[in-house]
């Protein structure tokens, strides 16, 4: 059988190019490694429960072309992003705001507050930071930085923050206001019947193969651009849109791209119906081996029985691992742009998505990337 197109990825990306392609009379296959679709923002009914399997996503996104686009799919809640952080027994409210302040040092006006992180940076005397610790000490003060940014970072990295270059962190936002909701963006929420509902009704009437690698899968590739991909069934493809590891595509020929990598701990508990009165709770102390604990049921206001944790530990990344987050260094960087310029060479390739780009995506900026993808090739007007 002769497709139009190959999408490697059943994740958001992929699912909206095959479904933009598809409704356009394109012939359409998707494969995915892992044995279900909808990729890191696949949800599963767990005690009645929509469970984020790999890390909470949360929509938020101030372009309404791309906020009409995803509700073509699905209904929204009103889910308001707002994250609590525990340093041992202390709570704060994130973002830093006029309630983080106001709890730490008694603060009740903006004034008070700018006065208060003013005072703690001008006794710091630093002038060029030196590393992510003086970075970020030289935004925000020792306050703020030792009970809210330092453990937390280091556990994300893995390293001490002397150890980290000043760049990570350019900046901490501050607001001196009482809101707690994490973002800024106009339209947020989370689907009624989780995310996975979405890909799957993008994904309606396309052929789809799980647990199948695009290394395993292909057995043949277009010389010097003569030709069509095969697999070894005979079924021929004329492009491939390629949403997994740019360095995997090409054999790491030119050596690994970095991550950071993620391990969950999920834990059901059918007896008790509210763990942590909070969705997400950051621990923001070092001697916590996991940086936040998700409680599933508050991003759709759940009063089931029970209830479902997920613990969030960051990993090393080591090849084999999944790789969840690019480490944009500079040497990562140059790096990513040999692949880059290797992939010119492949016109018959299109990369996209986290992993095709070598870049962290939110899910709007994703949707936003495929639906220009597709009206590159199809010339048509989004």
């Amino acid at each position: 059988m002769q497709y139009d197109y190959l999408v490697v990825g059943a994740g958001l990306f992929g699912a909206v190019f095959a479904y933009e392609l598809n409704r356009r009379g394109k012939k359409v296959i998707v494969i995915d490694k892992r044995n279900h679709v909808a990729g890191n923002i696949y949800t599963e009914s767990v005690l009645g429960i929509n469970v984020h399997k790999y890390g909470a996503h949360i929509f938020h996104t101030s372009n309404k072309k791309v906020w009409d686009y995803i509700n073509q799919f699905s209904e929204f809640n009103h889910y308001v992003n707002s994250p609590i952080a525990r340093y041992h027994e202390e709570l704060y409210n994130l973002p830093f705001n006029m309630n983080t302040f106001s709890k730490m040092w008694g603060t009740v006006t903006p004034s008070q507050a700018k006065a208060e992180i003013a005072r703690q940076i001008e006794q710091l005397h630093i002038e060029e930071p030196k590393n992510l610790e003086e970075q970020a000490l030289s935004l925000v003060g020792r306050d703020v930085y030792e009970k809210l940014v330092k453990g937390y970072t280091e556990k994300q990295w893995g390293r001490d923050c002397r150890e980290l270059p000043a760049f990570i962190i350019k900046r901490l936002p501050l607001r001196f206001t009482y809101d707690n909701n994490y973002f800024n963006d106009v339209y947020q929420g989370i689907p009624v019947h989780g995310y996975t509902s979405i890909v799957e009704k993008m994904l309606e009437g396309i052929e789809v193969k799980t647990g199948t690698s695009y290394q395993e899968y292909i057995v043949s590739v277009p010389k010097d651009g003569d030709g069509s991909f095969s697999d070894s069934l005979g079924n021929t493809f004329s492009k491939v849109i390629y949403t997994g590891m740019i360095d995997e595509y090409f054999g790491y020929r030119l050596g690994h791209l970095e991550y950071r990598s993620l391990r969950f701990e999920q834990e059901e508990m059918p007896e008790c119906d509210n763990f942590q009165g909070n969705a997400v709770v950051n621990y923001t102390d070092r001697e916590t081996p996991y940086t936040r604990i998700i409680e599933h049921k508050h991003f759709e206001f759940g009063n089931q029985t029970g209830t479902v944790i997920t613990r969030e530990y960051p990993m090393e990344w080591k090849p084999g691992d999944e790789p969840y987050y690019p480490v944009n260094n500079d040497r990562n960087n140059r790096l990513f742009e040999e692949y880059r310029k290797l992939a010119e060479d492949e016109p018959e390739v299109l990369f996209g998505g986290r992993l095709g780009c070598y870049q962290y995506y939110d899910m709007d900026k994703v949707i936003a990337a495929a639906l220009q993808m597709v009206e590159k090739e199809t010339a048509g007007v989004f």
